[in-house]
């Protein structure tokens, strides 16, 4: 069920556990509600959208956690350890962070923040000295989050769909 378009009123309580199964179709719903907000930006929004819209798909090479407000899921992100198969853009041996997302009805409230904890409270637990990310310079509030929460900018990449983006890493 996808929750209401209006803005949640704080303070909402959020929980932040391991994805199941059940989770599939709101997660989908919630990634591709979130990247709407850039299909202007996106040469090919409906390829984009497309593999936006198949989140839960991550399953397969990454331990996906979800946010929920009373049982809705307003969150999700995906951990990709160390060793797991990854983009050619992230060192093999790197954990990663995999597309935060934030339902729009829900953002305000931490919960990028804290699934993006959750991300790095799990590579310490992997025994890594950096986990990294990819992200652009369209999501501007997810960027300026991820550099007040201690990532740097690691290298420039490639045009994705139109949209420039980069790697970032944060030292553990």
């Amino acid at each position: 069920m996808q929750p209401s378009a209006r803005r949640v009123a704080a303070p909402a309580r959020y929980v932040i556990r391991d994805f199941t199964d059940a989770d599939s179709a709101e997660v989908n719903v919630t990634a591709l509600a979130a990247f709407s907000d850039f299909k202007d930006a996106i040469d090919d929004w409906p390829t984009m959208a497309e593999r936006v819209g198949h989140m839960s798909d991550l399953v397969a090479h990454a331990e996906l956690v979800v946010a929920t407000v009373d049982g809705r899921v307003a969150g999700a992100v995906g951990y990709c350890g160390p060793g797991r198969p990854k983009q050619e853009w992230f060192d093999v041996a790197w954990p990663c962070v995999r597309m935060l997302v934030v339902h729009p009805s829900y953002r305000g409230l931490g919960i990028g923040r804290a699934l993006t904890e959750e991300c790095v409270r799990r590579a310490r637990r992997d025994g890594a000295s950096l986990i990294a990310l990819h992200t652009s310079a369209i999501m501007k509030t997810a960027l300026d989050m991820y550099r007040r929460m201690g990532f740097e900018l690691h290298r420039e990449q490639p045009l994705r769909h139109g949209v420039p983006y980069a790697v970032y890493i944060k030292r553990l």
